[in-house]
């Protein structure tokens, strides 16, 4: 279940937040704010949005309905009915992006990975029945197959934090995000990724960015020089893979449930947001030595 000290540590933080938030936007508000007080506050809505895949649950009306207003009083006395927080999380969507963005993302060490996951929203017996995604969700395929849905493109660095993220469709090609500067816009050094990343062009790109993209080869295209310290980070890439797993299966941004896009969003804000929190994350341990010695593969 939920560790109770971390409750106090997250809230305060989003309540630090929402503050700073209210006060920056209060001023381009139009009309005139409600003279009703809000039931539950804006801090209060997230904290119980991150606290939920924290807590081990997979359903997040039986985590709402049968734990929170029963062992959570005390934490949080004015909670609203399930339907209508299910209103209020769609409503916090934006100071939830700008606090993932601000105070979620990690640094750039100068080892980063980079790597897409298919967000599959139904199953592929379903989509022509699809109505909530119809017109905004594309056919796309990947090395496990043919899906509905979308494409989360992260990037991380070597002790597992994500440095930036993006959502696109899911027949979007994977190396089209890499071309938008904002995406790479904290990243530097050298950036891992596998052979769907291969381009001559895009790797030219990088390079005025200051970033090496470095990639393996594909069996029909000759050998290229590498070092043994690139080589060896090329085998750990797999970092990569068990982030997007945690992502998918503990923090369930992938599931088939959604009644609307913004709650998809939502759900995907809130999901990166509980990873920041996870108290270990997949990572790699490793020593550098100068060497001189190029090898081939």
């Amino acid at each position: 279940m939920i560790d109770y000290s971390k409750i106090s540590d997250i809230f305060c933080l989003v309540d630090e937040f929402c503050k700073d938030f209210d006060k920056t936007t209060s001023p381009f508000l139009l009309g005139k704010p409600s003279k009703r007080p809000a039931v539950m506050s804006k801090s209060e809505i997230i904290s119980v949005c991150l606290l939920f895949y924290l807590s081990g649950f997979r359903c997040f009306k039986h985590f709402y309905l049968f734990y929170l207003q029963k062992h959570m009083r005390s934490e949080f006395p004015n909670t609203v009915s399930y339907n209508r927080f299910v209103e209020l999380s769609q409503s916090v969507l934006m100071p939830m992006t700008i606090f993932l963005k601000t105070c979620c993302l990690g640094q750039c060490t100068g080892i980063s990975f980079v790597d897409s996951t298919p967000i599959r929203v139904c199953n592929n017996k379903r989509v022509k029945r699809n109505k909530v995604f119809k017109g905004i969700a594309e056919v796309g395929k990947s090395t496990m197959g043919w899906f509905y849905g979308f494409k989360l493109h992260i990037v991380i660095n070597d002790k597992g934090e994500i440095l930036n993220f993006a959502i696109t469709q899911a027949n979007v090609d994977d190396r089209q995000p890499l071309k938008n500067e904002n995406f790479l816009k904290a990243v530097f050094g050298k950036l891992f990724a596998d052979k769907g990343y291969i381009s001559e062009q895009l790797t030219k790109i990088l390079f005025v960015s200051d970033i090496h993209l470095i990639t393996n080869i594909r069996n029909n295209m000759k050998n290229s020089l590498m070092t043994m310290n690139d080589k060896i980070m090329l085998r750990k890439r797999s970092v990569i893979e068990t982030v997007n797993d945690e992502l998918k299966n503990i923090c369930q941004v992938e599931h088939s449930r959604h009644r609307s896009f913004t709650n998809f969003i939502s759900n995907m804000i809130a999901g990166l947001i509980a990873y920041s929190f996870f108290p270990k994350k997949p990572s790699i341990n490793y020593q550098t030595s100068s060497s001189n010695q190029i090898f081939a593969f």
